[in-house]
């Protein structure tokens, strides 16, 4: 699906000046006015620039593949692999033969210290897409005419596949889609339908209410999009409703339930309360609150995290394909962290 996607960019080459300068209002886009000392001119940067000068204005879904799957960083999750096979010793040398400014190291530096996000993180780009008066016209990235070095968002001119995935009676005028989340669901829901088992998904989303989500992080702060390309973590949350319209229906789904909900009902109450009755150090104690308010404060990650669930069908008929000759009744169907655990 992503490859009907990327063939749209074809026949945009010839009319790729064309483009129109986008107006989307996302707050966490480009405002378009900083100061060229606060863009620095990174090799992704460069990299990106010869790239659209040779093919065109590039969508914001290949804009992520190129910054979050650049070689930099496969390389770095190369030597992360092999140091964690050879026993995660603490020190190590890490040499770069004839690296002329050490760039290529340096970006292989920045993977290290972004080590958490690597090993836990699927990255899955997005394709933004805005209803305009000659209808859907996806956003891409260009070069910006007006200033050296800098990117901005057009519109695209003509329709593209991207635009497949809106809804009919879509009511928002700004749409983020993720085809390759699709594909992942689809496939998850054909194997648990076949096979049975269960996909548990946690993550930054909402349920089909959200417009511009689409956001770069560096340094645990918000960073412009655009600017220094591969210098930043760049992320957009999930839409719920369009994972649920990719399952068609094959198996059942629950939520999205907010983390506070789905952790209560788990019983992190009670788990904390273990805890603190074990722990006589108050500095641990403290530390035990404090998670559990990062974890549960609907400020904090309470009410940013959502949970999703698929489960076969009869998970939630009252399992009545999974009695034997011994059970009068059939397994309860309540499904714990979107259910309330009754906790004797």
């Amino acid at each position: 699906m992503t490859v009907l996607v990327r063939s749209g960019v074809g026949p945009l080459c010839a009319v790729a000046r064309a483009a129109i300068p986008s107006i989307w209002r996302g707050k966490y886009f480009s405002s378009g006015n900083e100061p060229a000392e606060n863009n620095p001119v990174t090799p992704m940067l460069r990299h990106l620039m010869y790239k659209i000068k040779s093919t065109g204005p590039i969508t914001v879904a290949e804009y992520m593949k190129e910054v979050l799957t650049n070689p930099a960083k496969l390389l770095g999750i190369w030597f992360i692999s092999e140091w964690m096979a050879t026993g995660k010793s603490t020190a190590f040398q890490l040499v770069e033969l004839g690296p002329g400014r050490g760039t290529l190291v340096g970006d292989i530096l920045r993977v290290f210290t972004q080590l958490g996000s690597v090993l836990k993180n699927c990255d899955i780009s997005v394709h933004l897409v805005e209803k305009t008066p000659q209808g859907w016209r996806e956003v891409f990235i260009d070069i910006d005419p007006q200033v050296s070095d800098k990117l901005r968002f057009v519109l695209a001119p003509s329709a593209t596949p991207a635009e497949a995935f809106i809804q009919h009676d879509e009511t928002r005028d700004h749409v983020e889609v993720c085809p390759d989340a699709g594909v992942i669901i689809e496939e998850l829901s054909q194997r648990i339908a076949l096979t049975g088992g269960a996909a548990l998904v946690a993550d930054y989303g909402h349920d089909g209410t959200k417009t511009d989500t689409f956001r770069g992080f560096c340094g645990h702060k918000l960073h412009d999009v655009l600017i220094a390309p591969g210098t930043a973590d760049l992320t957009a949350d999930v839409d719920f409703s369009y994972l649920r319209r990719m399952a068609q229906g094959k198996v059942a789904s629950l939520g999205p339930i907010k983390q506070h909900t789905f952790l209560k009902n788990m019983g992190i109450d009670v788990r904390l309360k273990v805890l603190l009755d074990k722990s006589n150090e108050p500095s641990v104690r403290q530390q035990l609150l404090q998670g559990y308010d990062m974890l549960m404060n609907p400020k904090r990650m309470g009410e940013r995290f959502n949970f999703f669930a698929l489960l076969p069908h009869e998970r939630l008929e009252g399992g009545r394909h999974q009695r034997n000759a011994r059970q009068s009744k059939p397994f309860a169907s309540l499904v714990a962290g979107f259910s309330e655990l009754a906790w004797q």
